[in-house]
């Protein structure tokens, strides 16, 4: 089975993940998820896979979520705001065997693999 990161190459976080898994001989699906942006169902999954609320996932210094900051916001609406925005998505994104884990710092991933 696949281990899938949702990756942003410019992130140093995300590069160091991603050496992670290549170090520990990983079959690794990258998602450059800035291109190939999650869905809703994808970032619900996400989530419950964490299991964390849809807020934990956002990147919230993000010049685009300051509007946002003190707005009580639904679950629906972060999960919308993050496919709109995918620069939101904290990373990486790790998922393996039904698991999934934010890597920050990297290392916590190896805990899934």
């Amino acid at each position: 089975m696949k281990t899938i990161i949702f990756h942003n190459p410019r992130c140093s976080k995300s590069r160091e993940a991603l050496c992670l898994l290549n170090e520990h001989n990983e079959d690794v699906e990258i998602i450059e998820y800035l291109k190939d942006t999650p869905s809703a169902a994808e970032l619900k999954k996400i989530v419950k896979l964490i299991g964390i609320k849809p807020i934990q996932l956002v990147r919230k210094n993000e010049k685009v979520f300051i509007p946002y900051k003190d707005k009580n916001l639904t679950d629906d609406e972060v999960i919308k705001l993050m496919v709109d925005n995918p620069i939101l998505i904290e990373r990486p994104i790790v998922i393996k065997n039904n698991k999934a884990m934010i890597g920050r710092p990297p290392q916590v991933i190896v805990d899934i693999l």
